[in-house]
């Protein structure tokens, strides 16, 4: 009887014997040498298993997407979703700031430029500047990895994360 190799339990990426650790997600393995041998990955299609798209992503790449301006509340979720950065609490707070940032974004969108059609219409303009602006002014302090807590939604993201 031939005995299959073990699976990661993070990305179903095939692991050696005495692998503690996945070699693509680096995913801790929960018995040492990995899954028990003979358990299948948890997602496949036919033969292969299927991979995370963003299993090679580093937490400061990842807090830069988060602020992409109409996109990044996808990478958001992600980054807060994930058992992978569960533990990294600076991208965390930048995955509940930019939450935060694009609720923003839709109550200017939804709310305030319906509200200011006509006369105020450049006042809309200014307001999609500074929410452009801070978004990009954001990408640059991740990239640096700093932590900025922008006013207000910065606070409620620290709550956030107290509270999770």
């Amino acid at each position: 009887m031939k005995r299959q190799m073990p699976f990661c339990n993070q990305c179903g990426n095939q692991l050696g014997g005495a692998d503690a650790f996945c070699g693509r997600c680096g995913a801790r393995q929960p018995v040492a040498g990995g899954a028990a041998p003979g358990t299948p990955p948890p997602q496949s299609f036919g033969a292969r298993p299927v991979k995370d798209p963003l299993s090679g992503i580093d937490p400061r790449t990842a807090s830069i997407l988060c602020y992409i301006p109409g996109m990044g509340w996808i990478m958001s979720i992600y980054v807060l979703a994930s058992v992978r950065f569960r533990s990294d609490r600076w991208l965390r707070f930048h995955g509940f700031q930019s939450l935060y940032l694009f609720v923003v974004w839709l109550i200017e969108e939804q709310v305030i430029r319906p509200g200011l059609y006509g006369t105020l219409w450049p006042l809309h303009n200014l307001l999609r500047l500074i929410l452009v602006g801070t978004a990009i002014f954001m990408m640059v302090k991740c990239a640096h990895r700093e932590q900025f807590s922008l006013p207000v939604i910065g606070d409620l993201a620290q709550k956030s994360m107290t509270d999770h």
